[in-house]
């Protein structure tokens, strides 16, 4: 019974820090709005069971990418004459949620239509460091290696721009 209420909070604060991403004006605020975001799907990870996404979540995405973006937003020092002035942004948001709503409605009749099932727990290594480990490079060792081929073209890309630019 608790786990579906924490789930519920989990949830209606993730939803409620994506609206403040897209709803506040100041890049700062989007920003923390973010945070509450991720934080919340970490709790969400949690209470699946997934213990290595929960805290790979938390120290990855709510702890360096979020510090990453906060002190980038901070270094640009932006103030509010510097951001642009958007006065038919709310008319934009409100056509897209009327947009959204026949997707929205039909998600929830899909999902109610779903036959419940009785919950089960899961076994005791389950989302565990060493079981993800045993499955990423027994069965996904492949994509696991072109996946780290590609970034590693696409960050010897960048440099090579970055120089380009640089020199002209």
């Amino acid at each position: 019974m608790y786990i579906d209420t924490l789930f519920s909070i989990f949830a209606l604060c993730a939803v409620a820090g994506g609206l403040g991403l897209v709803l506040l004006r100041h890049p700062m605020q989007g920003a923390l709005s973010l945070a509450v975001t991720m934080i919340s799907l970490a709790g969400i990870y949690a209470l699946l069971s997934a213990k290595l996404v929960f805290l790979l979540q938390l120290i990855v995405y709510a702890g360096a990418i979020m510090t990453l973006i906060i002190f980038i937003i901070m270094f640009l020092n932006l103030q509010e004459k510097d951001l642009p002035n958007e006065r038919n942004r709310f008319l934009f948001f409100g056509g897209g949620a009327i947009l959204l709503l026949p997707v929205v409605l039909f998600m929830i009749r899909t999902v109610k239509s779903i036959p419940g099932i009785d919950n089960t727990i899961v076994g005791r290594n389950f989302g565990s460091i060493g079981e993800v480990g045993i499955t990423l490079f027994s069965q996904w060792l492949v994509p696991f290696e072109i996946i780290s081929l590609l970034l590693l073209v696409a960050l010897i890309g960048a440099v090579v721009l970055a120089g380009i630019g640089r020199n002209k």
